[in-house]
């Protein structure tokens, strides 16, 4: 078991030092001419003094609640909250000091080349996307592992990991909720006073909330995106966590096993996103989203890949499980991820399909516009509404499929179950349970 907790730290170290390194690149780009610089430095003061008072304010509010968790679930709980906290905060402040020094160096690139602007621009997202996964997992791995040398367990085991969710959220609520609040305001502003009152064309720097709006973008859809990626993204790991110590609760040899799986597949997802960002280019077509698609697709693949073969070391394909009433392969938890993963690419191209120009649902908002305010109000919200039946089908479906593959088919019952989706008995001696 001490490889897989060193795999797990290997690979949210990686993750780190892939933001490092990217960011690094991305600096040394050119950041235009003087004009150019002048108002990113606007952009980038109003950005750096608005996340210092907002998370001023956090400070204060989050020192009050690691008080009272102190003395209501005590001290390793309260640390699990600060620590959630910190990291949080750290990987959306780290991303917004990127992206708003990104977004000057992405119009110069664009300057040049539709392929440079591409490079520029997604190498920058690809700083935050990593930092939040590698800090995310780091922060649980690392944790779950100091909680064990003190030598706690059970349900005291869970308590910290979950406040160490919690302390995320805080940061997330704040961060998500005032950046949206404080763009939406200033892009109100720009819009009404600049282009209705004095006819000043949207996006010009003569208006000062237009300045006001980009550092709204940048701290609410980048530092605040970040916040709330970092917080899904921890607590979805330790609620799995928490799962697993629930189901495997009477089961000790395997309860270790299982607490582990979802971190190492978040390990081996980073290596595989890592591969896939090197396939990011465009092709002849100079398509942005055809490049992104093979960045995603190789993802896809060697995140399965690695997948596999945690399953594997794990959970063992020829192993069975008995959790509470129910029972469940190995092989049954990778065709889950396996869904997973198609769910993710349909949210992609759900997205895409919804926002792309080139689409019906863009096209009729457009064609409204054309007969006045009102019919693309209706239009507008009408789409709104439309595009959230795929991805409610879309997740439904997910569970309909998965659960029964792991769970459902193979739950014990008064009848003959169903056949439970099984690893191929000759080569069940490879597991590492046979060996």
């Amino acid at each position: 078991m001490w490889f897989a907790y060193l795999f797990v730290l290997a690979c949210g170290i990686a993750a780190v030092l892939y933001g490092i390194v990217a960011s690094k690149k991305v600096l040394s780009a050119s950041a235009g001419n003087a004009r150019m610089q002048e108002i990113a430095a606007a952009i980038q003061e109003g950005a750096s003094a608005y996340l210092k008072r907002q998370y001023t304010t956090i400070g204060i509010v989050g020192a009050v609640m690691f008080v009272v968790i102190v003395i209501f679930l005590g001290f390793a709980a309260a640390v699990g909250f600060l620590l959630g906290a910190v990291l949080s905060g750290a990987a959306g402040y780290i991303g917004m000091l990127v992206s708003v020094r990104a977004n000057v160096r992405t119009a110069e690139a664009a300057r040049t080349s539709l392929a440079a602007g591409l490079d520029v621009s997604f190498r920058s997202g690809a700083v935050t996307g990593m930092l939040v996964a590698g800090l995310a997992l780091l922060g649980v791995i690392v944790y779950y592992m100091v909680l064990q040398a003190f030598g706690i367990s059970g349900r005291e085991l869970v308590f910290p990991l979950v406040a160490l969710g919690f302390g995320a959220s805080l940061i997330s609520i704040f961060a998500r909720l005032g950046g949206g609040i404080f763009t939406k305001g200033a892009d109100v502003g720009a819009d009404l006073v600049g282009k209705v009152e004095n006819d000043i064309p949207e996006d010009d720097p003569r208006n000062p909330a237009v300045i006001a709006d980009n550092v709204g973008d940048n701290v609410g859809d980048c530092a605040g995106m970040a916040a709330d990626l970092f917080e899904t993204y921890a607590v979805t790991m330790v609620a799995t966590m928490v799962l697993a110590s629930i189901f495997f609760a009477n089961e000790a040899a395997h309860l270790a096993s299982a607490m582990m799986y979802p971190l190492a597949i978040g390990g081996v997802s980073i290596l595989g996103s890592i591969a896939g960002t090197y396939f990011v280019k465009l092709g002849a077509s100079q398509n942005i989203m055809g490049a992104l698609y093979k960045g995603f697709i190789a993802s896809a693949i060697f995140s399965l890949v690695g997948i596999f073969f945690v399953t594997w070391f794990l959970m063992g394909f020829g192993e069975t499980y008995v959790a509470k009433d129910g029972s469940f392969s190995g092989f049954s938890l990778f065709l889950c991820a396996l869904v997973g993963v198609a769910v993710t690419g349909l949210i992609i191209w759900v997205t895409e399909y919804y926002t792309g120009t080139q689409y019906r649902p863009v096209r009729s908002v457009a064609q409204a516009s054309t007969t006045g305010h009102g019919t693309n109000v209706i239009q507008g919200l009408a789409i709104s509404m439309e595009a959230t039946a795929l991805p409610v089908r879309r997740s439904s479906s997910a569970v309909r499929s998965s659960f029964p593959t792991a769970w459902l088919a193979c739950s014990a019952s008064p009848s003959p179950p169903p056949p439970c989706w099984r690893w191929p008995a000759w080569l069940s001696r490879w597991t590492p349970t046979a060996r």
